[in-house]
């Protein structure tokens, strides 16, 4: 039985890098009432656009963990990395679409990060889900 410990490593660093920057842009809406790094901040049926975020790298970063601790089957985990992180995709994109005319209008300097952190976002989320298309490849090929 392969245990895939490189792919384990992955889902798990990169879902935790995205919790941890979706929980502190959360965090900084929750309690100061502001977006961080002075951005704009969407809403999502009212609700921050961020707290929909960290919910879904906070089940990618669960996720992770069942896989490291062989919890559930390598195929059910694969199939829940798979769509969350699509799911996760399609939503930051909804946002980071959006984004795009005034980066390229003002210029990386008009942002913190150099990008929209929705943009980051959906680079982190982009990232697990080919992540996942190529687990699930190896995995239909053994």
């Amino acid at each position: 039985m392969k245990t895939y410990k490189s792919f384990k490593y992955f889902f798990l660093v990169l879902s935790s890098m995205g919790v941890l920057f979706s929980g502190y842009m959360s965090g900084v809406k929750l309690f100061s009432k502001t977006c961080a790094f002075g951005e704009t901040c969407p809403l999502f049926l009212g609700m921050p656009a961020c707290y929909i975020g960290f919910i879904l790298f906070l089940s990618l970063f669960l996720v992770s963990i069942m896989f490291i601790l062989n919890k559930r089957e390598v195929i059910v985990i694969s199939k829940k990395l798979f769509y969350i992180s699509l799911i996760g995709v399609i939503y930051s994109l909804y946002f980071a679409i959006p984004e795009l005319p005034v980066l390229f209008k003002k210029g990386f300097s008009a942002y913190f990060f150099g990008l929209p952190t929705c943009v980051l976002g959906s680079i982190f989320f982009i990232t697990i889900f080919i992540g996942a298309i190529i687990f699930k490849s190896k995995l239909a090929k053994s």
